[in-house]
């Protein structure tokens, strides 16, 4: 039996914002793990951590202290241009605010990340077609964010994400600017992503809903991981400990 590297690794990870009596510890000594191939829900109350986490998984962010190991390479060691690298290779981001372009139509919103890997103009419509296609769009590749639902804006938003073959995607609140139909849509689109195509996905969300959709939910309490199991696990503890 073959030990998998974990794609996502933290060791003893601490953040620390400001100094003296301004002084927050974001994180405090965060160990956890995500393998390829998982589906894994980041929650916990406000302050736990959860977007300092995930902000240091998307090198958007740097731990003050401890080891970030993405597919076994040390994240620190690399220099800014590397972990730029890193983000535009390996990652796809999708948000609660979907972050589109306005008057700017589906087809080049998902264009976009692969203009900044110099993909040539053909490939790049090419791609960029076919992720709409995956994610239910065919047919609305010339609508700009206002012809279209804010479900169908976050699937242009997973477009782009998608459009770049990324090992992992990052999804923070994915579905907290939509109604429950929506979201239960989003959610299902997730869940296909991660079990056809085997991308590895990690989401922070707050709703239970949500997350049972998840293989495994991280649980963080006061910039610490304090448990993590399976949705029915941690939503248990929770509802027995209350």
């Amino acid at each position: 039996m073959t030990c998998e590297t974990p794609v996502i690794e933290f060791r003893k990870v601490t953040k620390i914002y400001g100094h003296g009596e301004a002084e927050v510890r974001a994180m405090a000594g965060v160990d956890l793990s995500v393998a390829p191939g998982e589906f894994v829900a980041i929650m916990g109350p406000s302050g736990s951590g959860k977007s300092t986490t995930m902000n240091i998984i998307g090198c958007l962010d740097s731990p003050t202290s401890g080891d970030y190991l993405f597919n076994g390479v040390h994240v620190g060691a690399l220099d800014q241009d590397q972990r730029a690298l890193l983000r535009r290779n390996y990652l796809g981001f999708v948000f609660q605010g979907f972050n589109l372009l306005a008057r700017t139509s589906a087809l080049d919103n998902v264009e976009l990340p692969l203009i900044y890997k110099g993909v040539p103009a053909v490939e790049r419509r090419k791609q960029a077609l076919d992720a709409l296609d995956k994610v239910g769009l065919k047919g609305r590749e010339h609508h700009d964010p206002s012809e279209l639902s804010g479900g169908q804006q976050q699937r242009v938003a997973i477009a782009r994400a998608l459009v770049g073959n990324p090992q992992i995607i990052l999804a923070d609140e994915p579905t907290g600017n939509l109604d429950t139909k929506r979201s239960q849509e989003i959610m299902e689109l997730l869940d296909d992503l991660n079990i056809r195509d085997k991308i590895t996905i990690v989401m922070v969300t707050h709703e239970e809903g949500m997350a049972k959709f998840a293989h495994r939910v991280i649980w963080m309490v006061d910039g610490q991981v304090e448990r993590t199991g399976t949705p029915e696990e941690i939503f248990d503890h929770e509802r027995h400990s209350a």
